[in-house]
């Protein structure tokens, strides 16, 4: 299915067929938010996205694939809005078949970081809507998922993510144009078995 109609609630949900329909998805992230009513993090859903990846390529400049799942990783709020429990399934769903595993994976698990997190660094701030929904999302971890969530091969990855998703809600902070990650997203897309938009 393809990201190109609109809905009601937001547009339709399925997989980004290519880079282009990936694009026009984060560009529609201008001037949506976290929450319908606009009363969760203080930045844009677009901004947001910029800055967790800027952070992300200050922080793992070599790690591409990481990068690009900062960069897409609150797209299920755009996808069915006011899901806050299901954002993180439904944005690795539909990047899944474009940009590969690892980050979808990534994409799934930066809730359940969130979730670790609060377990293991209980002093550690939240931002008001993040700590408004960790109990949507299924409240702290007890000891043992707590464990089980640290001998996953990716959780290192998914708290690198989580920290630079907490960071990354700076108002007015200059963190690049969309347009300049085009070129990650196809080479990413590229080492995950699909197509270019390169030479259209």
């Amino acid at each position: 299915m393809e990201l190109s109609g609109r809905t009601g609630a937001g547009r339709s949900v399925g997989s980004a067929g290519s880079v282009e329909e990936l694009m026009e998805l984060l560009h529609d992230c201008r001037g949506a938010w976290d929450t319908p009513d606009r009363s969760g993090d203080p930045v844009d859903l677009h901004d947001h996205a910029l800055q967790t990846a800027h952070l992300l390529r200050r922080s793992h400049p070599a790690d591409k694939e990481l990068q690009v799942a900062g960069l897409v990783h609150d797209l299920g709020h755009v996808l069915r809005p006011g899901d806050d429990a299901g954002h993180a399934d439904t944005a690795a769903r539909a990047v899944r078949s474009l940009l590969g595993a690892r980050v979808a994976r990534l994409v799934e698990l930066h809730v359940a970081a969130k979730r670790y997190l609060a377990a293991v660094e209980p002093d550690r701030t939240l931002s008001p809507e993040s700590a408004l929904t960790l109990r949507a999302q299924g409240g702290v971890m007890g000891p043992a998922e707590a464990a089980a969530f640290a001998r996953d091969p990716l959780a290192e990855d998914a708290v690198t993510l989580r920290r630079a998703d907490d960071a990354g809600k700076v108002v007015g902070l200059d963190a690049g144009v969309m347009d300049d990650w085009r070129p990650v997203l196809e080479l990413v897309a590229e080492r995950a078995g699909q197509p270019s938009d390169r030479g259209r």
